[in-house]
């Protein structure tokens, strides 16, 4: 019987969400640190469109000294950035540690086979890939969207509504999509809980089939991106032509205002551009979460 410090919490639901409280829970410190950076991080390159825009109106009227202003934010980013990388490594490398051995106790507990085992170590690497690469994505792409909507219905009305109008459309696809992409993960899930069996044993035909059906699933899956792609970039397409011809009827405009706008405008498509990888991941961890027990996580 294994025995279990009073110490460290016991997590013998299957659940993403439960997991991933445990892990924040039990690193929170590691973790703040590294969520702090990348929130400040965040707060630069959100004035860094309007300040630009300033540091342009600056250098047309022959003001030197205010527009030097904008290369020292640059600094400050790319300093803030530096700093998050280096968190980044030994903060994840250390949770990962932590995990990878409790996940085989439970699975053990739990009389799986060695094939299942195997694959549910490597499939809880997500967890800590989810902490490492896409809170930070989420964290910056949110950031991002809602700063660049506020910004733009502030300096420019009508491109902010219009930005609002593409986040409601799109926001009445995100269930039947997520949906989908859960269940053609947990078929190849399945698969390769069985990979190692398949390998020690089967004959050339059945590892051509195992190995073409997961090649399927992998299509199947990058076909669906490739469409939420298309779809953004079309949106995005729409959002520029709108504010392009909206502001050109307008004119008047400083060079400073046109550059902010134009900015902030590929901000919220390039945050938007990042939904398609952060809902498959999303989907992802769902299913590893009901599969896999991470034990006592620590």
């Amino acid at each position: 019987m294994q025995i279990i410090p009073e110490n460290l919490e016991n997590v013998a639901s299957h659940s993403a969400l439960n997991t991933l409280k445990v892990l924040a829970k039990r690193n929170k410190k590691k973790l703040l640190l590294t969520l702090m950076l990348v929130i400040a991080e965040n707060v630069v390159y959100l004035l860094y469109p309007l300040l630009a825009g300033f540091a342009i109106n600056a250098i047309m009227h022959g003001h030197a000294l205010h527009g030097l202003f904008y290369a020292g934010l640059v600094l400050v980013m790319w300093m803030i950035g530096a700093a998050r990388r280096t968190m980044d490594t030994r903060t994840f490398a250390r949770i990962y540690a932590g995990l990878a051995v409790p996940v085989i106790l439970a699975q053990r507990e739990e009389a799986h086979n060695h094939s299942a085992i195997a694959a549910r170590v490597t499939l809880s690497r997500q967890f800590v890939d989810f902490f490492e690469t896409h809170l930070p994505m989420l964290i910056t792409s949110t950031a991002s969207i809602c700063g660049a909507v506020v910004m733009l219905l502030t300096i420019e009305p009508w491109a902010g509504l219009v930005c609002l109008i593409i986040l409601v459309l799109f926001a009445g696809f995100l269930p039947r999509y997520t949906r989908t992409n859960e269940a053609l993960i947990a078929r190849m899930n399945d698969r390769l809980e069985r990979e190692v069996g398949f390998v020690s044993s089967a004959g050339e035909q059945k590892l051509h089939r195992h190995y073409h059906f997961l090649a399927r699933v992998r299509i199947r899956l990058s076909d669906r991106e490739a469409m939420s792609y298309l779809s953004i970039g079309v949106a995005s397409a729409l959002l520029f032509g709108i504010t392009i011809t909206v502001m050109a009827l307008k004119g008047g405009m400083s060079a400073g205002h046109i550059y902010s706008v134009m900015t902030y405008l590929w901000m919220f498509a390039m945050s938007l551009d990042d939904g398609p990888a952060l809902l498959e991941k999303y989907s992802q961890l769902k299913e590893i979460g009901k599969r896999v027990n991470t034990g006592s996580a620590r």
